[in-house]
């Protein structure tokens, strides 16, 4: 049997290796021709899997190690009898320490606190749940919407639309659909953006579909809104440049290429291609895994607000600015071209970024509270105990 990865997915060669001869191609060397004898496809959202790819192949299943599908043609896949997969919630908890970096950023920006301000929450699933339970560690009041989940469950908490308008802050985490019920094209639109709260911000880090980029630009220009962070973007890999430069924080779509989110995502699929041969997963990637950068930081508590601690935490572990320096250099390509094949060498390069959970924290002088926090925020949480506690713990992790 034979099965080509997109060597983007990490540990996806070894994996696969054990059901079958495994090739690992560049995103872009997966051609129809490439696939002419595959029978498994394994890649990322970077791949337009359609027709135009997999007819004439011997192509039979073909699985995504992302939470999105808006990259499979599912009405052409369903058709010709081929198989499809994708990965949920695989990096929900990348994305939301990606959130919890950039609410702390922006909150520094405006010299504000979160501590009772308001976040809404327009999509409460994988991410979006994760998302409510970090802004709520960090004391924020959290409004949540999700349209199908409210008429699932009857659940009062999940909020309509119309209530949401006054938060702080509105961030969104809903997949991009343009029929059914409750479609999200555009959803966030001038109409939308003219009923948020003067001051409020926007952050996006689902498709870049959901937001009209030009409401978001005049929205921006006109100071109607305060800021936005985008993680995504209308017509990527070629993203607005002046929207670029008008948001707080703008990124190349990385929020959740998170190490270990890749890592779950190709487990996840390669647990779903081994139901559908019939055959016991047996490769496990725990004993591959390299230490997490930053397996520790002692910190003192003592006199400083929490909030500043918690940044200081957070930016060392996931220094956001950083994405933001290298996505703002590609902007600023001289052509299109250019910029396009600068924000996918940005994803396909990304560095290896460790989930906050990989971090412990010995927090001297820090109360219950502040502990309880961090926790929140899912590092591990400790007082810290001087500089015995460093070499007892600093090869952990």
């Amino acid at each position: 049997m034979k099965i080509i990865v997109d060597e983007n997915n990490p540990y996806a060669e070894q994996a696969f290796s054990t059901l079958g001869e495994v090739t690992a191609l560049p995103a872009g060397k997966i051609t129809r021709e490439a696939l002419r004898d595959c029978e498994i496809l394994a890649c990322r959202s970077t791949i337009r899997v359609n027709a135009d790819l997999l007819e004439g192949t011997a192509v039979r299943c073909v699985a995504t190690a992302t939470i999105g599908t808006d990259h499979f043609d599912t009405a052409y896949l369903d058709r010709a009898g081929i198989l499809w997969y994708s990965a949920p919630g695989c990096n929900a908890d990348s994305v939301a320490d990606y959130f919890t970096a950039a609410l702390l950023s922006v909150a520094q920006t405006q010299r504000a606190t979160l501590e009772d301000k308001t976040l809404a929450v327009v999509g409460c699933g994988n991410v979006g749940s994760r998302v409510a339970c970090r802004a709520q560690a960090l004391g924020m009041r959290v409004l949540e919407n999700d349209p199908p989940l409210a008429r699932q469950t009857g659940d009062p908490r999940y909020r309509p639309l119309d209530e949401l308008f006054d938060a702080d802050c509105i961030t969104l985490h809903t997949p991009l659909t343009r029929e059914g019920p409750d479609p999200t094209h555009h959803l966030v639109n001038e109409a939308f953006l003219r009923r948020m709260r003067p001051g409020a911000v926007l952050i996006n880090t689902s498709r870049g579909a959901v937001v009209d980029g030009g409401s978001l630009k005049a929205a921006l220009h006109d100071g109607r809104i305060a800021g936005a962070v985008l993680d995504v973007w209308e017509g990527e890999p070629s993203p607005d440049p002046e929207l670029a430069e008008l948001a707080f924080l703008a990124t190349p779509h990385v929020a959740g290429h998170s190490f270990d989110g890749k890592i779950a995502g190709t487990m996840q699929i390669y647990r779903q291609v081994c139901e559908y041969l019939g055959r016991k997963p047996t490769f496990d990637p725990e004993p591959l895994l390299p230490a997490p950068g930053v397996p520790e930081i002692v910190v003192d508590a003592a006199g400083r607000p929490d909030e500043d601690m918690i940044r200081e935490v957070v930016f060392r572990v996931y220094p956001i600015h950083d994405d933001d320096a290298r996505f703002r250099e590609a902007m600023a390509l001289p052509d299109a071209a250019a910029r396009a094949a600068g924000f996918s060498a940005l994803r396909t390069n990304y560095p290896r970024r460790r989930e906050f959970s990989w971090t412990r924290v010995l927090a001297r002088n820090a109360p219950p509270a502040l502990l309880e926090k961090l926790r929140g925020l899912t590092f591990e949480a400790e007082h810290g105990r001087g500089e015995s506690a460093r070499k007892e713990t600093s090869h952990e992790g």
